[in-house]
């Protein structure tokens, strides 16, 4: 009798799903498939699917499925679509074109930084794939940052949709500008566009501050910094998660215009004068921060979905994370008594609004769907999808997105302003905000991810001691200046380095060179993590 209970509640776990399950709506049959890759989460991917078929079945009267392609990350989509670009066009040059394939022909076909000086066969094969229609696969790449944009689009992976000749009137400055606070917001030869806009902030958990005795909310970057807040920070991999190399790139950039603010104060000399050195020593204290907020993390995790959920439980107090990751999670908290657990913050002068780009990629075999999504995504239908409310007119279905639409004449729409998630949210309207130089930092975007990852992900374990020892209750004033100096001596990874030395491992054809430098890095990073414990300890 028990063996036969035990079987029957067996086969009720077993079928209650599918008795459950509710019954899909089919709507026709598919006339057209269009093959997007993207690191966005489910719910943009759901209401996005949604939208564009019920936006092309309107416009064209037949039906559209979206085949979606989850690999991870940016970073982790730019080296899989590269590799699908490499083998593809090898395969059209040996075969099609009858030439040989050479390590010289793989790295100057995807290069738009040839010289005349390069040889006739880097030049054929340049002009070749570029002539070409070789494809990877995919129609279209949806999100992720600029820079992977900017890199595709140079290597020629990307093409132009025709966007701007089709739609002039949305390209302008009343519309989308071309440039805002220093960033692009779309390919001057349209090979790229950007849809929607992302910030970077703290997300935290009230609970867990309380919890750890910090009595102040966080608003500022540095607040990471906080000893008290040790393994208590949620941190993504920078050569993982484009867009919190991104966050990284901001806080840098924001401790140089603070220390050019302070040279010019403390000097009197022309601002004009300073710049260099603010950009030197401002790249200096950027890093140093960040080896403070690294030396407090928890984890650095491959997924930026991955900080404002353990947030959220309690597992981390305090965490970096893209915007809207950021406010859905402090909305979706809200306890029914009204009772706010999560806060999240954009410090003013530490991030910029950049773009998530969408471009059609080369040698597209639904070129024509891909070309009709990257429409969608950008007319105004597309755009209310981003921050309208769930069940709005024109709204998403089931998810708020709490996403910044890009374009202007949104945030002019005042019909608008009840049916939005975030009314009081206008990315052209804000206070202070961070100008973005690529001058400084943006020629060194990888390098800069490379080095926070050898001297804070591969260091960790010697660096969190460190850190820990140095802020014992037990050293006084001066051991513990002494130690401190130790731990944040970078020295080696000054911005003069970054050209001289690291640039060229990192661009060398040879992938030994990296790896050969990330090791010296390391094992230097950790004599020195241990050496400054050893005077903490007093030894």
């Amino acid at each position: 009798m028990k063996r036969a209970l035990l079987i029957l509640a067996l086969i009720a776990v077993v079928a209650l799903p599918f008795i459950l399950r509710t019954e899909k709506k089919v709507s026709g049959p598919t006339d057209a498939t269009v093959v997007i890759i993207t690191p966005h989460n489910e719910a943009i991917r759901q209401e996005y699917a949604r939208g564009f078929r019920d936006w092309y079945r309107a416009k064209t009267g037949k039906n559209v499925v979206i085949d979606w392609r989850v690999i991870g990350g940016t970073s982790e989509i730019a080296r899989f679509i590269e590799s699908e670009y490499v083998s593809s066009f090898q395969n059209y040059w040996t075969r099609q074109l009858g030439r040989e394939w050479s390590i010289d022909v793989q790295a100057a076909f995807a290069s738009g930084r040839l010289t005349k000086n390069a040889s006739q066969t880097a030049l054929d094969a340049r002009q070749a794939f570029m002539a070409s229609e070789v494809g990877c696969g995919i129609d279209v790449f949806f999100g992720g940052g600029t820079y992977d944009f900017i890199r595709q689009a140079e290597a020629g992976r990307i093409v132009d949709s025709g966007m701007l000749r089709m739609h002039p009137d949305w390209f302008t400055d009343e519309v989308i500008p071309r440039t805002y606070t220093g960033e692009p917001y779309w390919d001057k030869q349209g090979r790229w566009l950007g849809p929607v806009l992302s910030g970077h902030g703290i997300i935290y958990n009230l609970d867990s501050l309380a919890r750890l005795g910090v009595n102040k909310e966080p608003r500022d970057w540095s607040d990471l910094a906080n000893p008290k807040l040790f393994g208590e920070v949620a941190v993504c991999d920078p050569t993982k998660s484009g867009s919190i190399a991104k966050a990284f790139e901001s806080l840098i950039q924001e401790q140089i215009y603070l220390e050019w603010a302070r040279l010019v104060q403390t000097t009197g000399r022309p601002k004009a004068e300073l710049e260099k050195q603010a950009v030197i020593q401002g790249w200096a204290r950027g890093l140093q921060l960040l080896q403070r907020i690294g030396a407090n993390a928890r984890y650095f995790t491959d997924s930026s979905q991955k900080p404002p959920i353990d947030v959220s439980v309690g597992n981390c107090a305090v965490g970096m994370c893209i915007d809207f990751y950021g406010r859905y999670q402090e909305q979706s908290s809200t306890e029914r008594s009204g009772r706010q657990r999560l806060g999240y913050y954009s410090p003013p002068g530490g991030t910029v609004l950049s773009p998530d780009p969408i471009a059609l990629m080369r040698g597209a075999a639904n070129r024509e769907i891909g070309v009709a999504f990257i429409e969608y995504v950008m007319s105004m239908e597309g755009q209310k999808l981003w921050n309208l409310k769930p069940g709005t007119p024109g709204g998403p279905e089931q998810y708020a997105l709490r996403r910044l639409p890009i374009r202007k004449d949104f945030y002019a729409h005042q019909e608008f302003a009840a049916l939005r998630s975030d009314p009081d949210v206008n990315p052209y309207a804000g206070k202070n905000p961070l100008v973005y130089n690529p001058a400084w930092t943006g020629g060194i975007f990888s390098e800069m991810s490379f080095v926070i990852r050898v001297m804070c992900l591969d260091t960790h374990a010697e660096l969190a001691e460190a850190w820990r020892t140095i802020n014992s209750d037990r050293l006084n004033a001066d051991t513990r200046d002494r130690a401190l100096a130790v731990m944040s001596d970078l020295s080696t990874v000054d911005y003069g380095q970054m050209f001289s030395r690291i640039k060229p491992a990192l661009n060398s054809k040879s992938k030994v060179d990296e790896i050969r430098l990330a090791s010296e890095m390391a094992n230097h990073f950790r004599r020195q993590y241990l050496r400054a414990a050893e005077i903490a300890r007093g030894k």
